[in-house]
């Protein structure tokens, strides 16, 4: 993970409206509309708000066809796991001077969020660090 990856992933889980989100969908995979009435917010607000979850790799859409054929948009956790200490922060710097991905063996933290089904979607032992 370099820099950037790591602001991104700051800023989202750095935005209160962004955890009640994270809140509701730990519970499994809600469509749009359901997950927008619990929490009270508009679908475009939702939207930008899932955006940003997703391209930092915490949560995953996906669009399926209801049996009476209405399009659907689902979205659920991807398992993550966050860990921020100074390790983090000077493996992404690394990240950002080398342009490489960090050492299995030297225990860098960071990497990819493993797909849902590798742990299953809700699974806490996920991989972000």
């Amino acid at each position: 993970m370099n820099s950037e990856e790591l602001l991104a992933l700051l800023s989202a889980v750095g935005h209160a409206q962004r955890l009640r989100v994270i809140g509701e969908l730990a519970d499994g995979r809600l469509y749009v509309s359901e997950l927008a009435r619990r929490l009270g917010m508009s679908r475009p607000l939702l939207y930008m708000h899932l955006d940003r979850l997703e391209k930092a790799g915490l949560v995953v859409g996906r669009l399926e066809l209801s049996e009476d054929g209405k399009a659907l948009k689902y979205f659920e956790l991807a398992p993550f796991e966050l860990k921020l200490n100074v390790a983090t922060v000077l493996a992404a710097l690394q990240e950002d001077r080398s342009g490489a991905a960090p050492s299995e063996e030297t225990g860098d933290v960071g990497g990819a969020v493993e797909p849902p089904s590798a742990k299953g979607p809700n699974d806490p032992r996920g991989t972000r660090t």
